[in-house]
């Protein structure tokens, strides 16, 4: 059998690039093959490069290493590339939320919606177009997936600006099997996650969708019975003891008081609610009665960088040999990214959710809605489960958001100033003009040194 090569263009992300070394030399199906690792910052990548090494050599496995700043030199050969890259996206993440928060946009994650997902897409969407420029001249057999958000907009600009290429999308919000064990303890099918079996799966009928981080339960059945409202009482249960998220910053906030909300207004429970919270303007201080959810917080740069460089401190201290490369193999686990091109390699016939096109999934939304669905997953791509109809309200929150992403997508591709404003008031939560205009200008001027010059230039009205 052939051995896979899965290339990382941003290695040095501490999010991915841990668990992706971790799954390589684990799986039987990926050790064999090549772990290539691209970033341009030489630093971290040098780190990453020794910790791979490292751990391959700890493991004894004939995993190869291939490390460099030029990802042309790397992506030769290529099975999977792997975006996972962000040009100082903690920086500039405080930058879109603290801006929005003057005009009335309060983001507590501000990396998918609202005005901080259409400028984060603005930075980083020209290079992953760059890359796929790259993907089809040195590699074009291999799977783009993207890991980078705003991951339903780059993934919409990948299937239409680079249509020659395979290539889906990802989140891991919805990792399975994990999340579906989480939500059978939460119907009352099992006690513990030692209780989970194949049996289990089975018989647990779980269907989620919607655009990224704005995903619904469609469907929850044990055994043909539906625990659709035993999983929304445990949401509630847990509402009742909730705090305001404390020191573990503003996405943590009030979420099961906020997803049991929702559920009693659309009948379905949310799925991301972190993120899903901030596609909404209820919580966003426009209301005038008071109710049991202060307007969100906004998003903590501080405490973000803290936990960036804790993790630096982590690799550092492996590297040194400080703390064992045998601890290293228990502290982390499988990734999806990494979970997903297994199965598919190995042709494990996994389910897994992947944010692809509609393909009738959602019965009465668009075929060519980018949504995140169950999917089969081969060397073929993507197949999405049946998951059935959108409620009506939902069915209309979705329209706005996919067209938000839609005119995003377009806006960053053709640098027309005139779409982005567009974009910028499809958004569902831009209030009035005169803010968003005043909004455009001042993240524009803020974040100059990250965006293409062609914004700035006469042609981009």
């Amino acid at each position: 059998m052939q051995h896979p090569k899965v290339v990382v263009i941003g290695a040095g992300s501490l999010f991915f690039g841990r668990q992706a070394i971790w799954q390589m030399v684990h799986s039987e199906h990926l050790q064999t093959g090549t772990l290539g690792l691209v970033d341009t910052d030489e630093e971290r990548l040098t780190k990453m490069a020794a910790l791979a090494r490292k751990v391959v050599e700890h493991t004894g496995v004939p995993l190869a290493v291939e490390a460099s700043t030029d990802r042309k030199q790397v992506l030769p050969e290529a099975d999977f590339v792997v975006l996972s890259f962000a040009d100082r996206g903690v920086h500039f993440r405080g930058v879109d939320c603290d801006v929005s928060a003057k005009y009335g946009v309060r983001m507590c994650s501000g990396d998918t919606i609202g005005p901080g997902g259409i400028f984060r897409a603005m930075r980083e969407l020209p290079v992953i177009l760059e890359v796929a420029g790259d993907v089809a001249s040195l590699c074009p057999d291999a799977w783009v997936i993207n890991y980078i958000n705003p991951t339903a907009v780059n993934g919409i600009a990948l299937r239409r600006y680079a249509p020659k290429l395979k290539s889906f999308a990802l989140c891991d919000g919805l990792h399975m099997p994990h999340v579906k064990r989480n939500y059978a303890k939460r119907a009352g099918i099992i006690e513990s996650d030692e209780q989970y079996s194949a049996e289990v799966d089975e018989g647990f009928d779980f269907r989620v969708a919607g655009p990224n981080h704005f995903t619904w339960l469609i469907r929850a059945e044990w055994k043909g019975r539906g625990v659709t409202g035993a999983i929304a009482e445990a949401v509630r249960r847990d509402a009742a003891t909730e705090t305001d998220g404390g020191d573990t910053g503003a996405k943590a906030a009030f979420n099961s008081t906020i997803g049991y909300a929702l559920y009693e207004v659309f009948g379905k429970v949310p799925m991301c609610v972190a993120h899903t919270k901030e596609y909404l303007r209820y919580w966003q201080g426009h209301g005038t009665a008071d109710g049991p959810v202060p307007p969100l917080s906004i998003w903590q740069t501080a405490p973000r960088y803290e936990r960036h460089a804790e993790m630096w401190r982590q690799v550092d201290a492996f590297l040194s040999g400080r703390d064992p490369i045998a601890d290293y193999m228990t502290t982390f686990g499988p990734d999806h990214a990494t979970d997903i091109i297994e199965s598919m390699w190995a042709g494990l016939g996994k389910e897994f959710y992947v944010n692809t096109a509609n393909a009738g999934a959602v019965t009465n939304m668009g075929e060519a809605d980018f949504l995140e669905l169950p999917c089969d997953v081969d060397m073929s791509g993507p197949r999405p489960r049946a998951v059935g109809e959108m409620p009506r309200g939902l069915r209309g929150l979705m329209a706005q958001v996919l067209d938000a992403h839609e005119l995003t997508a377009e806006a960053v591709y053709t640098g027309r100033r005139d779409l982005l404003r567009r974009a910028i008031l499809t958004d569902p939560l831009v209030c009035s003009i005169p803010d968003a205009d005043a909004l455009i200008d001042e993240l524009l001027e803020a974040e100059r040194d990250a965006l293409p010059a062609g914004w700035f230039s006469a042609d981009a009205g």
